[in-house]
């Protein structure tokens, strides 16, 4: 059971931050893959695609009606994934017009049950599944495990053209990682 009263009511004062353990750093660079990743607009994203995309990578998308994993708060960096892709739906207009051309959230989660976030949200960029980690496994996504469940740790990527442009990881609190990455667009333009 979470300690917290909603997936949006966060108090990251009483949550462990999480610490660069460099798992991400060979990131930065990486010439990403082509392959399709299902989206929850039925469409299927290239993330290797021309073009400048905003990629926030986060462990699970949370329902109202349903508990977190038991021990969830106590994760570093688990906690926030609601309120990660809120920030990111409130910033959107802004992202774009700093060079984002896309902008798409990633986990693990099989689309079917992003769906449900997607929609209750009302999200304006589409959320991407990797559920089978052939995207993650070819890029080196830092990650961790919960009952038996991997689960990826927080990271937001910027790619251009193919290429990891800039990693912001480890990324905490989540509501302020879509202002991090806009200032980042604004300074590199």
């Amino acid at each position: 059971m979470t300690n917290q009263p909603g997936l949006t009511d966060v108090d990251w004062s009483t949550l462990p931050a999480p610490e660069n353990d460099g798992a991400a750093q060979r990131i930065e660079g990486f010439a990403v893959p082509s392959m399709a990743l299902p989206a929850t607009d039925e469409t299927f994203i290239d993330l290797s695609a021309p073009g400048r995309s905003v990629v926030f990578i986060y462990p699970m998308t949370g329902r109202p009606d349903t508990d977190l994993p038991d021990g969830w708060d106590d994760i570093p960096g688990a906690r926030g994934c609601t309120p990660q892709a809120c920030s990111f739906r409130d910033l959107h207009a802004e992202l774009l017009e700093a060079g984002a051309g896309r902008v798409f959230g990633l986990s693990t989660q099989p689309t079917e049950y992003q769906l449900e976030a997607a929609q209750r949200l009302h999200l304006p960029y589409p959320l991407l599944s990797d559920h089978g980690l052939m995207f993650a496994d070819a890029v080196g996504l830092p990650r961790f495990v919960v009952g038996e469940e991997t689960l990826f740790k927080r990271i937001a990527l910027v790619i251009e053209d193919s290429f990891v442009k800039k990693v912001f990881y480890p990324v905490f609190p989540p509501d302020r990682s879509a202002q991090d990455v806009l200032d980042w667009l604004r300074a590199n333009a």
